[in-house]
């Protein structure tokens, strides 16, 4: 069963909240925001915060910028997960994965049910690994967010999570790039 064992301590991370949007702006960003209070409320740091359009090469170069900065650990984007023909997050995201977390959208869409039914599959979170980086695709809603971070994001970013979690294996992510 899953637990925190309070023996271990816990490890901050840093991470980036990017909102996909042609609408909001930080003022109006309801999903951005609480994804701030919930990661800062758990005790990480949020290392940087954008609102980017709708666009895929705006939305993958957010992301690769923020890949390559080693002083981010986890993207959580917001937005543009959908169906229609503006919802390009998904693709973006994918573009740049090196390894994609098959499981997270998964256990994404089993969280929803439970919350909204059958309208769960018109959601396509999705996360990923790239360049040591995690990335999580997250809906534009606030209870979305809300369900990705309190019922998956919060335990696989927490150390303590046992029987495992994220961040004890982030060391080795990017361990491929360093072979000789």
């Amino acid at each position: 069963m899953a637990r925190i064992d309070e023996t271990r301590t816990f490890i901050p991370v840093a991470i980036a909240v990017l909102t996909v949007s042609d609408s909001r702006s930080l003022a109006e960003d309801r999903s951005g925001d609480t994804l701030v209070a919930r990661l800062e409320a758990a005790g990480h740091r949020l290392a940087a915060r954008e609102i980017v359009a709708d666009e895929r090469a705006e939305i993958e170069a957010r992301l690769r910028a923020w890949i390559a900065d080693p002083a981010i650990d986890v993207i959580l984007s917001t937005g543009g997960t959908g169906l229609t023909g503006r919802d390009v997050t998904v693709e973006a995201h994918r573009a740049v994965y090196e390894k994609e977390i098959e499981a997270f959208g998964t256990v994404f869409t089993h969280v929803s049910m439970a919350k909204i039914g059958t309208s769960a599959v018109q959601s396509r979170a999705t996360g990923g690994v790239a360049g040591g980086t995690y990335l999580f695709a997250l809906p534009g809603s606030p209870s979305a967010c809300r369900d990705a971070w309190d019922e998956i994001l919060a335990a696989q970013l927490d150390y303590r999570h046992r029987p495992c979690n994220f961040v004890e294996i982030m060391p080795r992510l990017d361990e491929h790039l360093r072979r000789k």
